[in-house]
């Protein structure tokens, strides 16, 4: 096990502050939607059943706090998760869900 890294109290802020972006269902689906390729706003709005606009809003804050990065190719935006340590730690988490869902139904 990897020795606890002590970080500072502005480190300590920023991370809670991922934490709290993530912690809205909406703004988590969008980073979810994101997390396996890249993804444009109409389609994130269509797939979330949301408005282009609101998920425009949601994007500038995820862009802000560094949790996903945009690549603009001709008219349209593309916003995917590129940092890796985002990427493992919510593909850990969703695969942990969904392990103790599977286990939840196949119990007696």
């Amino acid at each position: 096990m990897r020795a606890r890294m002590r970080i500072g109290d502005d480190q300590v802020v920023e991370l809670a502050e991922m934490f709290r972006l993530m912690s809205d269902p909406t703004r988590l689906k969008i980073i979810l939607a994101c997390l396996d390729a890249p993804a444009a706003v109409g389609e994130m709005a269509e797939r979330l059943g949301i408005s282009a606009s609101l998920v425009s809003h949601h994007l500038r804050l995820l862009r802000a706090a560094r949790l996903l990065q945009a690549d603009r190719r001709g008219r349209q935006v593309f916003y995917a998760v590129m940092d890796e340590h985002i990427r493992s730690m919510l593909s850990d988490m969703v695969d942990h869900v969904a392990e103790v869902d599977a286990e939840a139904e196949a119990a007696p």
